[in-house]
């Protein structure tokens, strides 16, 4: 009998054990289903309040209605005026905090713009641009400045770009110094200064990847403004213009001294042999094109009267050749009729290249040029020409320009052409050497960067067809 209750007992209590258990350790999951959750953190408590006057705290605190995270806070997080120590921002739980580190200046009205950084947590949705702003005194600035940046090569924009003013209006303050001021880019090129103090400023805009608010490199995009801007209520926007210089051309490499494993003898006469590679397309040369020859490495002779291009009777044909400053591309040029066929001869010594390859017999490459049914033509039509701006109409694949042609009035006539997609720019040359120039900046003259406007739509020629296109200027 005695035994039955101890049982009976046992049991009991390891039931209630393991139900105390099971309640400490489960995991709380939120309910599944439903729609997903897209509204951001809300604000229920600042303290001190936004927009507060005679401010003298040093620290903020934000309460939320969820748990909330800081996303890459020294990017998104902008002061304004720029302090000369950053703040401390944390988020811990609904809570965010500022801590204020710099000596805040008298009479000022500061701001504190978070753009995307604050998210909550399950979803990651940011609450968009919440502005913080206090004073110092017993007032805040309310001026205001718009404008846009574009960047003057291609006419497109660059939303990670950021706009700067500063009061210093000497050259090297704009990689000495901090702005006093500095707003973000948006997606459509756009910025807006808010709660200006009145006065004049240098105005720039820089891509600022190491967040150091200086133009510290030349290959970096920049833009600046011609004169300083007097903020005082009735300043009207302003179009920047961004460029980035060329990076220098470097030397090219020494030929590498590394030893290569010996070859067998069956693959000794493959690889002395000299590889060469045109440019045909299946077999067929463009009359638009000249014929390239591309060699893997740098030729240490060439020979041009052991290459021979010759007609349907291999009867021998003037042309004209040149080279890259590789010494690896080498150019052919002639004026190609349509449909016709060649010869291509590259006799025995024709080359030679660093690595002792070279040609070891005579080739022959047999190949036509393409019918007219293989080209399209192109009409352009230009409305609001100014023939004063040197436009030249820039037609561009992958953001490069393939074809430029000057634009000399109303229309444009391009009788042959290969089909193909393209983007279009408008370039105004204003020195008229038929390329695009960067700003200088720099130096006893400043110089603008030659401006592209984007055609913003793509251009698409079609073969054996008469195409047309329509371009209104601006």
């Amino acid at each position: 009998m005695r035994s039955r209750w101890f049982i009976i007992l046992f049991l009991l209590s390891s039931s209630i054990l393991a139900a105390v258990l099971l309640e400490g350790c489960a995991n709380i999951v939120p309910p599944l289903g439903g729609p997903r959750d897209s509204l951001p953190p809300r604000i229920v408590a600042i303290h001190p309040a936004d927009s507060t006057l005679h401010f003298n705290e040093k620290k903020i605190e934000m309460s939320f209605d969820e748990y909330v995270t800081l996303e890459n806070a020294l990017q998104n997080v902008l002061v304004t005026p720029t302090p000369k120590v950053n703040p401390i921002v944390e988020s811990r739980l609904k809570t965010v905090t500022v801590r204020i580190k710099d000596t805040l200046e008298a009479n000022t009205t500061y701001v504190i713009d978070f753009g995307k950084a604050i998210r909550d947590v399950n979803e990651g949705n940011p609450l968009k641009n919440y502005r913080y702003i206090f004073s110092t005194g017993n007032y805040f600035d309310s001026l205001e400045f718009r404008g846009r940046v574009q960047l003057a090569e291609t006419g497109k924009t660059d939303s990670t770009l950021i706009v700067m003013l500063h009061r210093d209006f000497t050259d090297s303050a704009v990689f000495k110094e901090k702005p006093r001021y500095y707003t973000r880019v948006d997606t459509t090129g756009a910025f807006h200064f808010q709660n200006l103090a009145p006065g004049t400023y240098a105005v720039y805009a820089v891509k600022d990847e190491g967040g150091s608010l200086r133009y510290m490199n030349p290959e970096t995009l920049f833009a600046f403004a011609d004169q300083p801007v007097a903020i005082n209520g009735a300043t009207q926007p302003m179009t920047l213009y961004a460029y980035a210089e060329p990076a220098p051309v470097k030397a090219p490499k020494a030929p590498s001294t590394t030893t290569t494993p010996k070859k067998k003898k069956d693959d000794e006469v493959e690889d002395k042999r000299l590889r060469m590679i045109n440019s045909l397309e299946a077999g067929a040369q463009d009359v638009l094109k000249p014929l390239t020859l591309t060699f893997p490495d740098p030729l240490k002779s060439f020979d041009s009267t052991k290459l021979i291009l010759t007609d349907k009777a291999f009867k021998p044909l003037p042309y004209t050749i040149t080279r890259d400053t590789t010494n690896k591309i080498f150019t052919l040029a002639y004026t190609w009729p349509l449909d016709q066929e060649f010869h291509l001869i590259s006799e025995k010594d024709m080359a030679a290249d660093s690595l002792g390859k070279s040609t070891l017999k005579t080739d022959t490459v047999n190949f036509r040029t393409m019918k007219e049914s293989d080209y399209g033509s192109i009409r352009f039509r230009f409305n609001n020409v100014d023939t004063a701006r040197h436009p030249v109409l820039q037609l561009l694949q992958n953001g490069k320009v393939m074809y430029h042609y000057p634009i000399t009035g109303k229309e444009l006539m391009i009788r042959r052409f290969r089909p193909a997609e393209f983007e279009m720019n408008v370039l105004y040359d204003d020195n008229g050497n038929g390329r695009w120039d960067y700003g200088i900046f720099f130096g006893p003259t400043r110089r603008q960067p030659e401006i592209v406007m984007a055609i913003p739509r793509k251009l698409t020629i079609k073969g054996n067809w008469d195409n047309e296109a329509e371009i209104t200027l601006k």
